[in-house]
């Protein structure tokens, strides 16, 4: 699992009626884009996380002037 800062995990439901999460990530802990992950959630709550199998990293575009260099 490779993410970058700015990059979203979307943390599938692990039961039946459990709904999916998505967080931003906001600090990248692991060497090469690995886990551990600094985590922001939607209501503002931060978490230090090592994904699971159940997890995947949504990668964001980047910005126009990165994408030329």
């Amino acid at each position: 699992m490779e993410a970058h800062t700015g990059d979203r995990l979307l943390m599938h439901g692990r039961t039946v009626g459990q709904h999916d999460r998505v967080a931003e990530i906001i600090e990248v802990l692991g060497d090469g884009g690995a886990p551990p992950y600094r985590l922001r959630f939607d209501d503002g709550h931060e978490h230090l996380m090592s994904p699971g199998p159940d997890s995947v990293v949504q990668h964001m575009e980047a910005p126009k002037d990165e994408r030329a260099r």
